[in-house]
């Protein structure tokens, strides 16, 4: 096969990377989206660093209910294209699927908006469940904090307390979890131990007024603080791993 066949460049070229990094995929490229990745995906696209990956997690659309989800999901999508706010999709979305119990893990500080949702919900025919993070009222200390730790040292701080939000919610029988501006990690935490679909209605940013999206969007301005010491004077345009002598050579 001669050197300059596209299919061999790309080879070599996806040769150079063991990871996906599809956020370095450029603008004019993002060539899934017409099902052209086998042409135009550059060297670290994932179909060509992992190409048996990515047809092994395909076949779990086979399951029925994976299949199911990926389906109510996409009519979710395409019916509310720009029109309907995330809780409308959540409440489309749960009636697709044919839930009845819905779960609302919440942030201590998001009980009144819970409380909205939960009436929300409960206004479409659903049966609703919530429980915040403080329940139980546990001492950080009980799990290795010290005093120093807290955000106000000097008195009673209870952990966040994820895991069992999600066993309660999982007791109750709920199909589907929407987390309510869980704290990082103990968002994660729960997403591992609820028994249902989970979905996030709120991201938490206190600083943001939760909305996360702009420290990414302010990068470059007000929020260039969130760079760290390794940030390159110049934008690189390819992964870490095919750069070669600190150039960003086209992958």
């Amino acid at each position: 096969m001669a050197a300059t066949d596209p299919k061999s460049r790309r080879n070599q070229r996806a040769s150079q990377y063991s990871d996906p990094s599809c956020a370095y995929c450029p603008p004019d490229v993002r060539a899934c989206r017409q099902g052209e990745q086998d042409e135009r995906g550059p060297g670290f696209c994932p179909s060509n660093v992992d190409p048996d990956g990515v047809a092994e997690a395909y076949g779990n659309y086979a399951d029925p209910f994976v299949r199911r989800v990926a389906q109510e999901s996409a009519r979710v999508e395409s019916e509310g294209y720009c029109r309907w706010t995330r809780v409308e999709e959540i409440c489309e979305f749960a009636k697709k699927m044919g839930f009845r119990k819905i779960g609302i893990a919440t942030c201590i500080s998001f009980v009144d908006q819970a409380l909205t949702l939960s009436r929300i919900l409960e206004s479409h025919g659903f049966e609703v469940a919530s429980a915040a993070c403080k329940h139980g009222g546990f001492a950080k200390e009980g799990i290795g904090l010290a005093d120093a730790e807290k955000i106000r040292p000097g008195g009673h701080e209870s952990i966040c307390n994820p895991v069992s939000q999600a066993a309660l919610l999982n007791r109750a029988g709920c199909e589907l979890n929407v987390v309510l501006g869980l704290c990082v990690g103990h968002d994660s935490l729960f997403y591992r131990h609820s028994d249902g679909l989970a979905t996030t209605l709120v991201a938490k940013d206190r600083v943001l007024a939760h909305n996360p999206v702009g420290a990414l969007n302010l990068a470059d301005t007000y929020y260039s603080r969130v760079w760290g010491p390794e940030r390159a004077a110049t934008p690189p345009k390819i992964p870490k791993q095919g750069r070669r002598r600190g150039n960003d050579e086209p992958a």
